[in-house]
């Protein structure tokens, strides 16, 4: 068993930065079925490694053998680490049932003899697996198979964040662009500048809810004088009102 363990290295001699996206780290959960199947060096490995890449290890009886909580993502994953022709058929059946309940899921398969690449190639096709459905990743070693694990879960939460900020970027430029749209639409009332039209924004809303608001509705719930709320209420209302040109005299 000595001889066993010294065949893990130490995850944290080299340079986390590799594999950590901008602090992207989250919560791995793994299956403690799968955990009891494995040599327990592997397991410390794993634990170091997942430490070292800033993620939160938890044992927890779930269906697939990981699944990592990244950037407000879940990525489930399959760990196959010894493939063999008397179990093929229960993998596949597995990885058949849990495509249908995870939307993201990966299958790692360990590939270390070309008996086993061979047996793999057949056993995909003849359990009528869809490319990509889900996506299968052949390594060649135990290592090398959860480094691509925890690459996959960063990636795909880095992924989920940056289409988060686009989103919300994208949300905030439409945001400006609406308020710069009001702003020039209520500024052409006559007598009404930026600080009224804020303030009118605030307070009552859109262009059309200022539009339906009363003169006495404008005074008490905002700060404009009995005039501006008057011409306001008369700009929307009166057509020989809101059609004269606006001269501003300042």
């Amino acid at each position: 068993m000595a001889n066993f363990e010294t065949r893990y290295r130490d995850p944290t001699a080299q340079n986390p930065s590799k594999l950590t996206n901008s602090g992207c780290g989250g919560v791995c959960m793994m299956r403690t079925t799968w955990r009891n199947e494995q040599h327990p060096s592997f397991i410390n490995f794993v634990s170091s490694f997942l430490s070292a890449n800033s993620f939160r290890l938890n044992f927890v009886p779930i269906a697939p053998d990981f699944i990592f909580n990244c950037g407000g993502l879940s990525v489930a994953f399959v760990f196959v680490t010894n493939l063999d022709s008397k179990f093929i058929s229960p993998v596949f059946s597995r990885v058949k049932k849990l495509k249908g309940q995870f939307a993201n899921l990966y299958v790692v398969v360990i590939l270390s003899t070309k008996e086993q690449y061979d047996l793999f190639v057949r056993s995909y096709f003849k359990y009528g697996m869809e490319l990509g459905k889900p996506t299968f990743v052949p390594v060649q070693g135990l290592e090398m198979g959860f480094e691509k694990i925890v690459k996959i879960a960063l990636s795909r939460g880095l992924c989920k964040q940056t289409d988060v900020i686009a989103k919300l970027k994208a949300e905030r430029k439409r945001s400006v662009q609406g308020m710069d749209a009001f702003l020039r639409v209520v500024t052409s009332i006559p007598s009404i500048d930026n600080h009224d039209a804020n303030a009118l924004h605030q307070a009552i809303g859109s262009v059309e809810a200022i539009a339906k608001a009363s003169k006495e509705y404008i005074l008490e719930n905002t700060d404009l004088s009995a005039d501006k709320a008057e011409t306001i209420s008369r700009f929307f209302r009166d057509p020989k009102f809101y059609l004269c040109p606006k001269f501003n005299t300042s």
